[in-house]
């Protein structure tokens, strides 16, 4: 099984979405481990419980500090407990933009509602209000605008005759246990499945000029040119040749340049059989801290080794405006 993604989880209370994150992370076949659990109250009750199973806290009073100076506190916790993602469970701040930059796409949270209905507080009772059938919740990514991220999953819960918004927030904190551990094991376990990688890579390649989709020699290729001229600048790599990751195969722009990054980020950068003596590097996708915009940079690099002229023309003109 491919190591478990690291996952630190915030709360400011008593914890019940963290516990119900814990334990199903204790499953032998859960795709993530808990990492931390962070509050910003020392008395939060949910800290004794991590701390029962043997899982590191940390607490620090929001009370008297600056907010940006509360979040890089709690950013760095994250960060020294080897987290790879933050998940809110109950975790009632608001965090500075420059935070949740730095964890796009790799912050969670969960909101009781069916979003994009209702975002913000008192949920179940404006349900109730607006007459209708089901309250529910939402898992989504955290972005800097308030429960706007993309819903990664829900649940709807049915608001029946004579509901009150308390009888409702109960039946929905049911739904919540059931759907917040579901949700982050398929996000996290997606860094592993090729299917989900070669479609971001395919997206990716498509998106520059000229380029096309062909298969070489079993594996995904893109080609910049026509279809009949058009020379390779990326290879999807699949565990190909007993490589043990899945990649991306891109052109450097000599051997020196592809000894040295294997050299220098070997959790990064491998060499590749057959292709590697020809100077192409392998750039490895499974891994949690894959960045993806780098990942887009090699690809537009490899693509200008090869296209036409008459494609990076039309490219270095639009990078004009």
């Amino acid at each position: 099984m491919a190591e478990k993604a690291k996952v630190a989880i915030f709360i400011s209370g008593r914890g019940s979405n963290m516990a119900a994150l814990l334990y199903a992370s204790l499953i032998d076949d859960c795709p993530y481990e808990v990492c931390l659990v962070a509050a910003n109250d020392p008395e939060a009750e949910g800290l004794s419980i991590a701390a029962a199973e043997g899982v590191p806290t940390y607490a620090l009073s929001h009370k008297g500090m600056p907010r940006a100076d509360h979040d890089a506190a709690m950013e760095k916790a994250a960060r020294d407990a080897g987290a790879q993602y933050i998940v809110l469970a109950g975790y009632m701040r608001i965090l500075t933009e420059g935070f949740v930059g730095r964890w796009r796409g790799r912050m969670l949270n969960i909101h009781p509602s069916l979003l994009p209905k209702y975002t913000g507080l008192d949920t179940h009772a404006r349900a109730i209000e607006a007459g209708d059938s089901h309250g529910g919740v939402s898992v989504h990514l955290v972005t800097e605008e308030l429960d706007a991220g993309e819903v990664l999953g829900q649940v709807a819960v049915a608001i029946r005759d004579g509901e009150t918004p308390d009888t409702l927030a109960e039946r929905v904190r049911f739904a919540e246990h059931q759907l917040y551990p579901q949700v982050l094991a398929r996000y996290v376990a997606r860094e592993s499945d090729p299917d989900f990688l070669l479609e971001r890579v395919r997206d990716l390649a498509l998106a520059l000029p000229q380029s096309h989709e062909r298969e070489s020699h079993g594996s995904p290729g893109w080609r910049a040119g026509s279809e009949k001229s058009g020379k390779y600048f990326a290879y999807f790599n699949d565990q190909h040749h007993g490589s043990e990751h899945i990649a991306l195969l891109v052109k450097t722009g000599s051997l020196d340049e592809l000894l040295n990054l294997v050299e220098t980020q070997p959790d990064t950068y491998f060499k590749p059989a057959y292709y590697g003596a020809s100077g192409w590097v392998g750039l490895i996708l499974n891994r949690p801290d894959c960045d993806w915009d780098h990942v887009a940079e090699w690809l537009e690099r490899s693509w200008r080794a090869v296209a036409p002229k008459s494609a990076t023309k039309l490219m270095d003109a639009a990078d004009k405006f």
